[in-house]
């Protein structure tokens, strides 16, 4: 079956490099040595994978399949098929040696042993000979559209430099009715109106709900109003033109739910739907969604947790995209202090999530004001705090002022220096 898959992710992909980088050749695909050959021919040729149409005008009776497992499941287990289907008969062959003398067995085990060591190819990159980072340096700086999209939030951007294209695992954490989802609402909207492909899996909302939403951040439409269809507040015309302006668009946000994915939303289901829409940001609005898909009997939900998020961000790798998913806090991030957000360990459930995480973003709400706390930022400082009013029936999110975090170089020296220690009561705020 994995040759199949193999073949089907290819086609699908145009990921020919998958052969090369891992060795992978026409000896893995016993069962479709011709289909193998034509695919490899006309790379060789042409330089392109074939397109699926040309490819089944020429074997009709080919199996077309839609492929949801990761790269790596495929290059692991057409691996394994092979080092299984040279191993049967060196051993049937030994087994038959062993049976009127045993030195010989022993001697053409040893001799064969060579021929069954696992084929695996552990890629590098030589940082000292390699210029690559100098090339993606240069089109960060002249492209910067390219490698960052912007949250929504100019003054969280100016900090986190946005969203990164890949390698980017976002994580939006507070306890229940604190606008996560209105937050990731925002960014989703304004990463549209970048012209970027949107996926937003919504557990707990329909997709007109979602579309309520983008209409009231983008266009700051009651979101009461058109819930509850007031047109003493909405025009049904004038919500009908500006309809018509959104359909000039070339590209969408996507929203699903897990009934979409047979009530049971995977990394590798994911992953496809990411490859099916060309997406270019996925927003996954509740981590506790998502099932394991390398679960084992005794695993607990702390695991489970922590392999979906490691799965999460490998996505985010192999596919280029920033990754967010929304995840709940604990009643432990509840704290006295009205102005405090959750920390890192008020993460429900496991802190591996916060731990494969590239940013981590934490969320309190006050009355009619949204505090922004950066909790983690691989690539820079964290600590700074944020502060918006925050009105969600218009979708208003006005910056107010920000709290910024000393430096550890700031703290050492007012430790050495105690006139220069601010009292208790004083803030650095910068409004």
């Amino acid at each position: 079956m994995v040759q199949l898959q193999f073949l089907n992710y290819i086609l699908a992909t145009k990921d020919y490099d998958i052969l090369l980088e891992n060795d992978i050749t026409e000896d893995y695909f016993t069962e479709y040595v011709d289909e193998f050959a034509f695919i490899k021919n006309h790379y060789q040729e042409y330089k392109s994978v074939p397109d699926i149409a040309t490819f089944v005008d020429n074997f009709p009776s080919f199996d077309v399949l839609d492929v949801t497992e990761s790269k790596l499941y495929l290059i692991n287990t057409i691996r394994e098929e092979y080092l299984y289907s040279k191993s049967v008969p060196i051993i049937k062959k030994a087994a038959e040696l062993l049976k009127s003398d045993a030195n010989e067995a022993s001697r053409y085990l040893q001799s064969e042993m060579i021929n069954l060591s696992p084929n695996y190819s552990i890629p590098s990159v030589g940082i000292i000979h390699s210029d690559h980072r100098i090339q993606v340096f240069e089109e960060k700086a002249n492209n910067p559209d390219k490698w960052f999209i912007p949250t929504g939030f100019e003054e969280l951007d100016e900090i986190i430099n946005g969203w990164q294209m890949g390698e980017e695992l976002g994580v939006i954490y507070a306890r229940t009715g604190e606008c996560k989802s209105w937050f990731v609402a925002k960014s989703a909207q304004h990463s549209w109106l970048m012209g970027k492909n949107v996926g937003y899996m919504s557990p707990e909302m329909s997709a007109d709900k979602i579309g309520y939403r983008f209409d009231t951040v983008y266009k700051h439409l009651s979101n009461t109003a058109l819930i509850r269809g007031k047109q003493d507040v909405i025009s049904l015309d004038l919500y009908k033109e500006y309809f018509n302006e959104l359909k000039q668009a070339k590209n969408d946000i996507f929203v699903s739910t897990p009934l979409d994915f047979n009530k049971k939303v995977t990394v590798s289901k994911l992953r496809n739907w990411v490859r099916q829409n060309k997406l270019d940001i996925l927003i996954i609005d509740g981590i506790k969604y998502l099932s394991d898909e390398r679960y084992k009997k005794g695993d607990n939900t702390t695991t489970s947790l922590t392999n979906i998020s490691e799965d999460l961000m490998q996505l985010s790798i192999e596919m280029k995209i920033p990754v967010l998913v929304v995840v709940q806090s604990n009643r432990g991030g509840v704290k006295e202090d009205p102005d405090a957000t959750p920390e890192l360990e008020n993460i429900r459930d496991s802190d591996g999530i916060a731990h494969n995480a590239t940013k981590v973003i934490a969320l309190r709400k006050k009355e009619d004001s949204l505090i922004v706390e950066i909790k983690k930022h691989r690539d820079g400082g964290f600590g700074n705090k944020l502060v918006y009013s925050c009105d969600i029936d218009t979708g208003n999110f006005v910056f107010f002022g920000s709290e910024e975090r000393k430096s550890k170089t700031q703290n050492e020296n007012e430790n050495t220096n105690p006139k220069s220690k601010p009292k208790k009561s004083e803030k650095k705020v910068v409004f």
